[in-house]
């Protein structure tokens, strides 16, 4: 399939390959080069994203704990 770069650089997935990789608005994909064949390759990034709203100072161990946590939730 072909697709336009627009001015900013960007491409539309087409809706078939995003319906077949689950790829949905807001989602993360991994951009990569091939230099051997000059592809560039898009794959889903299905690592969960994590967002902690801090309303206060945090220390080390706030933060040792709030990436534990996030990578319990993940398994």
């Amino acid at each position: 399939m072909k697709v336009k770069v627009t001015r900013n650089f960007q491409v539309t997935i087409p809706s078939e390959i995003r319906e077949k990789l689950g790829i949905k608005e807001g989602n993360y994909v991994e951009v990569t080069l091939d230099e051997s064949n000059g592809a560039i390759i898009i794959k889903p990034y299905k690592r969960k994203w994590t967002t902690i709203r801090l309303n206060r100072k945090v220390d080390q161990e706030d933060i040792d704990k709030a990436v534990e946590e996030a990578l319990n939730d993940s398994s």
